[in-house]
This record gives structure tokens, sequence and C-alpha cells, in this order.
């Protein structure tokens, strides 16, 4: 008996001894190259009918049929005298005649070599022998024999192909290896195939990393991290500087202004010409820049009705327009824009989940003024600042819906000449972190 056999290739071995016993004297192994059919033979002729007289044959292209004919003979009778003149079921039974030789068993593996002239002989000792003979074939194609019964050798499922590899090697790969798993799919239940597994070919090489290659991998991102913030601190520290810097050299006060009531206060007529003589090129090339002298003698002189003379250089009517443009300078000086919200504090008292329709967004405010007066939004339309992209925004919108409805209302309320811009709804918190862009 073989040493070890696979469960779904020992059941096999019983089925074809019970079809034997069933009255089948001529069964026929089909199965494709490499399911392990020769092996099979073998377990199924030194398991079973031990008391028989057993024959074993391996056929082969240069096997003729006369050679196959005395190896079933001589390994069935003793010493027999075979007639190559005389077919194999003539001997078989001129041979009967001279001896007794029992029951008898013949097993032929490689049964696509035969003859038909040979297969119809061993259908017909099957069919008539005086004698209890078994005849078995195995082949890898269909034979052309009316009276047998074909077995089909199946492939080994996943487990047995598994358990098979683990009797001829001893350590095979973990059953999750993509390797080992492509191999087994590839070699579809084949003994041959899964024998030829080489396990040196398919081992991966694995080189084990320095262990210190992690920490300096961590090294350098703790050092990025701490350039990173140094940048973040160091840029805030600059858009501070820069923005009080820019704030300082907004608004300059010119030293020489004087106020309003100072250069229209009557002067007392002790003021004499000399006083204007104060703006007189200096020896040095130099002007001195005596504003209030200046406007004293000016004002003495409107007073007392007296006329300048021409070589003063100084009339009357461009020293008005210049206290006016000194006026209107220090009154522009004194305007300062107010902050972004204040102009947008009516938004800020609007309810988060309110709506809006916002109209029209631009970079520039005189667009933003020109569309409130052309479709005389002053008493219904509001507008805010906002930063995009580096770009002052200014947004106009309609309307503080507490519902969707409400605001589609709304919007089909709009003159169609606004709609053909495609004005949209927008949140009110959405709103209100646009205008917080202005301060960051």
């Amino acid at each position: 008996m073989q040493s070890q056999i696979l469960p779904s290739r020992a059941a096999l071995v019983d089925r074809i001894a019970l079809q034997f016993e069933y009255g089948q004297n001529l069964i026929i192994l089909l199965g494709t190259s490499g399911l392990g059919k020769s092996y099979l033979l073998e377990t199924f002729i030194t398991d079973k009918y031990n008391d028989f007289n057993k024959a074993f044959v391996q056929s082969s292209a240069k096997l003729t049929d006369a050679q196959l004919m005395s190896d079933l003979l001589e390994q069935s009778f003793n010493n027999p005298l075979v007639d190559h003149n005389l077919s194999l079921s003539e001997n078989f039974h001129h041979l009967l005649n001279q001896q007794q030789p029992g029951s008898c068993l013949w097993v032929i593996d490689g049964g696509r070599h035969l003859s038909e002239e040979f297969l119809i002989e061993l259908e017909l000792l099957a069919k008539n022998s005086p004698i209890t003979l078994y005849i078995m074939i195995a082949s890898a194609a269909k034979l052309p024999v009316e009276h047998a019964v074909e077995i089909h050798l199946e492939r080994l499922p996943l487990h047995e192909s598994k358990q098979l590899m683990g009797w001829y090697f001893e350590k095979l790969p973990q059953d999750e290896d993509p390797v080992f798993q492509a191999f087994l799919a590839e070699a579809n239940g084949n003994p041959s195939l899964l024998l030829a597994w080489q396990q040196d070919e398919y081992i991966a090489d694995i080189k084990v990393k320095d262990k210190v290659s992690w920490r300096v991998h961590l090294l350098v991102l703790m050092l990025l991290i701490m350039f990173l913030i140094i940048g973040l601190l160091y840029k805030s520290d600059m858009s501070d500087w820069w923005q009080k810097h820019y704030e300082q050299g907004t608004i300059e006060v010119d030293s020489t202004a004087i106020p309003v009531s100072q250069a229209i206060a009557p002067i007392p007529d002790t003021v004499t010409k000399e006083k204007v003589a104060d703006i007189q090129p200096t020896a040095e090339g130099e002007r001195k820049n005596d504003i209030s002298a200046i406007m004293q003698s000016l004002n003495a002189g409107n007073e007392i009705n007296e006329p300048i003379s021409s070589d003063t250089l100084i009339k009357d009517e461009p020293v008005k327009e210049l206290v006016q443009s000194k006026v209107n300078n220090e009154v522009d000086a004194s305007s300062v824009q107010l902050p972004i919200n204040e102009v947008s504090s009516w938004y800020s008292k609007q309810n988060d989940s309110n709506t809006v329709i916002q109209l029209l967004a631009v970079t520039q405010k005189q667009v933003v003024d020109d569309f409130i007066e052309q479709y005389a939004l002053q008493l219904t339309a509001y507008t805010y600042q906002t930063q995009r992209n580096g770009k002052t925004w200014w947004v106009v919108t309609t309307g503080s819906f507490t519902s969707m409805n409400d605001a589609q209302q709304g919007m089909k309320n709009l003159p169609a000449s606004i709609l053909k811009n495609k004005p949209f709804y927008k949140k009110i918190s959405k709103i209100k972190q646009e205008i917080a862009r202005v301060d960051q």
C-alpha cells in the first residue's frame, strides 16, 4: 500500500472497485495530463484484489501490440508460450486450456497509445472471458471503445492542493501570501503543477531597515514644524508692524495750518506795513512763512481800505483762495473713514438664519453708488465690504427674510433689469464671516 493518498483519490479508488463488483469488467479512467492517473492506478493495483493475478503495463508509442500482449500474458500466466501469429484473445484462451491462473486484473497506463485492434481484443476478453478478468485503462483522451465505463479524474480542490503540497514541502507560505495564492490559482488543482513549486524562488528579498531611520524622519518633521511656526509668528509680527507704520503715516498734520477763526479775526490798527516785509526773501534766498503775520496784514489792509503796493506781489483774491484752500485741506485731513464694523452695523443686528438677496459684488465703490442710484435702492439696499484674493470688494444686498419662501417672493419682485445679473440668496451668517475678513 502506498504511504499517502488524498481523500478524494481514495474515494475514487473505492468507486472503481465498486464498479468491478457490479459487473463492469472494462473501465477507462480519463483525465488530462498531470492529474495523477498513474499514481491512482498504482494505488488501485496495490490496495485492491490482493488474491488476483495482477498485471501492470506502461504503454508508450514505441511499444508494439505484440510486446504489450506478451507483457500482459507473462504477468498473468507461469512461463506462457505466446504465439505472435495469434491475437490476444486466442492466446489467452489457449493458455487457459493449459493452466488455470485464477482471477486476473489487468491495469494499462497510457491508453492513448493503444491501437484500435488491441482495444477491440481487450473489449472481447472483458466480455467473453471464461474466468474473472478486470481490465482498467488510463487515458488522457477518449478511446474508441463502446462497451466500457468511463470515469473522469477531477482536479484537486483547494484544501487538498494545500494538503498535497504540505506532504512534499516542509515550509509553505501563509495562506494570505499573495504570491502563494496566485500560484494555487494558476495550478488549478493539477498535482504535477503543485509539486513544481520552487520555494526558494518565491521568497521575497526583504531588507530590514535601520531602526534609527524613523527617528531621523521624526526629527526632520519636528524641525519643519518649528520653522513653520517661526515663519508664521514672524509674518504676524511684520504684519502688525506694517499696519502700525501705515496708520501713523496716513494722517499728517501740517504745522503751518491755522484755524479758520484766527484767519478771519479782526486785526488792530497798530499793525503796520512793516509786518508785510517779513514775507520778503532773506539774504540767503530763504522765505520766512509767518502765516499769522501775513493774515493780520491782509485783514488790516481790507479794513482800512488802503491800496496795497503793486511790488508786494500779494493780491486780495489770491489770498482768499489760499485761505480757503488751507481750510479745505484741514477739513479733509480731519475726516477719517468710519470702521467697517460701523458701516456694516445693520448686518450685525440681523439674525444669522435670515436670508438676503445679493444684487452686486464689485471692487469699485463708485460702481456700487451708481448702481444704487440707477435703481433707486437707497432705502431698500445695504452695502458691506469684504476681502477676496487680496482685493477689497463691495457687495450690495437687499431684504432680510426669515424664510426661504419670503426670499423667493422677494426675488420675484425685483426688476427684470436686475434679474439679468442673476442675483442669488445668501445667509446673514455667511455675510458676517465675509465682513470679519476685513479685520484679519
